[in-house]
């Protein structure tokens, strides 16, 4: 169900952002199941969020505080990898930062003892034991449910180029199969996933939540991980489609071109023909979702106005100048400069020579 909705309580276009960050054992860069060991070492600390568990042992999450600046990120997400960080090496852990563990199978990996994460487990079957990938959550607060079902819609046909810019998993249990992203196929094969379906309003999303959750088919909208949702219990806008970054810099950059990017939305500033698609653009969403999987910065896009095929270094510019003056506005024009659309973090792993080695780069690019 619905339940509680929160649109409107925190000041406009607000950030809160989550990391999913992997657990590694500091000598061999194997993963480890230690997050209750991770999470035990930052008690008591005061810090600018908090970390939690994921579905897999081996992997933790952080969660910022509210922030209203993409710069307020910039400080926070530094400080929680570090608390993490200190905490795994009195272990004699590490932590690590990437969409995929470059050779770890996933289906080895624990899962959390949480009713919720073993329930899960047992209704997806191995497209959950699958899930050994990590991503960049950004909730960005929205003024109305309505406000926020627009700016999905008008965001959406651009996601796929914050897919490519961002994508950084090429390594699969110890594999390089030539995708950029691996992250990004691997969650597709979870129900109710990658591009929502085409919703005229926030109330026919909203009608079909809790439909479903009166039949039995989903607990609530959190068990839905479409590559953007609303998120009403938070009041924002959830986009997850970028992979997990390793520069944690380029986390606080994507998240101010986010924030931009929803506040050029709301502003009926970002040019798109998808709505006026059959479709809303849905097919196009596909197939460019797939080419920034693929391809990374080097893929070849559907132009989100339907008329142009273009490279991602040609619409990653674009994009970055349709929001400039709304970041600028917003206090994160700043970090934008941090993102180059001609490459993305896939091309510095793929230039080790083994998975191995993948994985120990990880290590020392994920605190700086």
């Amino acid at each position: 169900m619905i339940g509680e909705q929160r649109f409107g309580e925190s000041a406009p276009f607000s950030l809160g952002v989550e990391e999913e960050l992997m657990i590694l054992d500091a000598s061999t860069f194997e993963q480890v199941a230690a997050v209750d060991r991770i999470l035990l070492g930052v008690e008591g600390l005061e810090l600018p969020g908090s970390l939690k568990t994921e579905l897999f042992a081996s992997v933790f999450e952080t969660n910022t505080n509210v922030c209203t600046s993409a710069t307020e990120i910039d400080q926070a997400l530094p400080a929680l990898r570090r608390a993490a960080a200190g905490s795994a090496n009195a272990e004699g852990l590490a932590i690590a930062a990437a969409a995929t563990h470059p050779f770890a199978r996933p289906e080895a990996q624990p899962i959390v003892n949480e009713e919720r994460y073993v329930t899960f487990a047992g209704y997806g079957g191995i497209s959950v034991r699958r899930q050994g990938v990590q991503g960049l959550h950004v909730h960005v607060g929205m003024p109305s449910g309505d406000a926020c079902w627009r700016c999905l819609d008008a965001i959406l046909p651009w996601l796929p180029v914050v897919l490519a810019m961002s994508a950084n998993s090429p390594w699969f249990a110890g594999v390089l199969n030539g995708m950029a992203s691996n992250r990004a196929p691997i969650l597709a094969e979870l129900p109710r996933a990658g591009a929502p379906p085409a919703f005229a309003s926030y109330g026919e999303w909203e009608a079909w939540v809790e439909r479903l959750a009166a039949l039995g088919v989903a607990e609530d909208y959190t068990r839905i991980w479409w590559d953007v949702r609303p998120h009403p219990k938070l009041g924002t806008l959830e986009v997850r489609v970028p992979d997990q970054p390793t520069d944690v810099h380029l986390s606080a950059a994507f998240a101010a071109l986010l924030q931009a990017l929803c506040a050029t939305a709301l502003a009926g500033d970002l040019p798109s023909s998808s709505l006026l698609l059959a479709d809303r653009g849905r097919a196009d969403y596909v197939q460019n979702r797939w080419s920034a999987a693929r391809f990374g910065a080097r893929a070849k896009l559907v132009h989100p106005d339907g008329s142009s095929y273009v490279p991602v270094g040609e619409l990653g510019a674009e994009l970055l100048e349709l929001v400039r003056p709304a970041a600028r506005a917003l206090g994160g024009a700043d970090l934008l400069a941090r993102l180059d659309p001609a490459t993305c973090e896939a091309d510095l792993q793929l230039e080790q020579p083994s998975p191995e080695a993948a994985a120990a780069d990880l290590v020392i690019r994920s605190l700086g």
